[in-house]
């Protein structure tokens, strides 16, 4: 379990004269073994955070921390998944050798490893063989979360890994990640544009809006009484029956498109 750490961060796209400003000195700590919800319109800054967190975009101002240090990105100890389950896996490399290209390179019988993953994200060891088109969204989603975890990271960020499933399957993914972050107490940052879906996995809320986190608590206490004219906009929107989420038991290990 590590702590991440964001301290006054500051990201800004094109030249000085024409400069786009997507975090603004964002203050925020992702703590040891808890989840911290990131929750903000698309445009609010919260994909560029995850960006700059593992070195994708480069920070214009301020420090990322893990465990109080900058990061070295190459340790690895900060793995991100993404958004589009689809274009995050190479179409060409099996399932197994697109998880076992993450496993570290000291790792010894890298096929049992690979299984031991996917047993681990709810897969049958048979998906090690198939290519991702051959997977559904929901499976594809699974393998971006073995992948992650194969490099035996101390945080994870899931960067909208729901947005792009059906509803059913969304819950089908929210369960594992809330009874993967239980089993191996990960820390994580999760992020999505929907509060419904980030008041269920999280411990802590963060509400990013223009760059800027405008709120921000344990989960409980800012469902309960959000101080943000935006939060509460959110909350709104998410108590909307049309967005509900379906957190059943649904399985997706049938190969669909979806």
């Amino acid at each position: 379990m590590s702590e991440l750490t964001f301290e006054d961060v500051t990201v800004r796209f094109g030249t000085r004269g024409h400069a786009t400003t997507a975090a603004d000195g964002v203050h925020l700590t992702v703590p040891h073994g808890s989840i911290v919800g990131l929750v903000g319109e698309s445009g609010s800054g919260k994909s560029t955070l995850a960006r700059a967190a593992v070195g994708l975009v480069p920070v214009s101002g301020g420090r990322i921390l893990l465990d109080g240090q900058p990061i070295d990105h190459r340790a690895r100890r900060l793995q991100m998944v993404f958004q589009d389950p689809h274009s995050a896996l190479d179409p060409r490399m099996t399932i197994g050798e697109s998880i076992a290209e993450a496993l570290p390179r000291r790792a010894r019988d890298r096929r049992d490893r690979v299984a031991a993953l996917l047993d681990l994200v709810g897969l049958p060891a048979e998906c090690a063989r198939q290519y991702p088109a051959q997977l559904s969204g929901g499976q594809r989603q699974r393998v971006g979360l073995a992948r992650a975890l194969a490099g035996e990271p101390d945080v994870i960020i899931a960067d909208e890994i729901t947005s792009a499933l059906d509803v059913s399957i969304q819950g089908t993914v929210l369960n594992l990640v809330r009874d993967l972050q239980r089993r191996m107490r990960l820390s994580m940052l999760f992020i999505s544009h929907n509060l419904a879906v980030v008041r269920y996995v999280s411990d802590f809320i963060a509400v990013m809006y223009h760059g800027r986190i405008v709120e921000h608590g344990p989960a409980d206490q800012v469902l309960a009484d959000p101080q943000d004219p935006y939060t509460r906009e959110l909350l709104a929107a998410a108590a909307d029956p049309a967005g509900q989420l379906d957190l059943g038991e649904t399985s997706d290990t049938t190969p669909a498109h979806r």
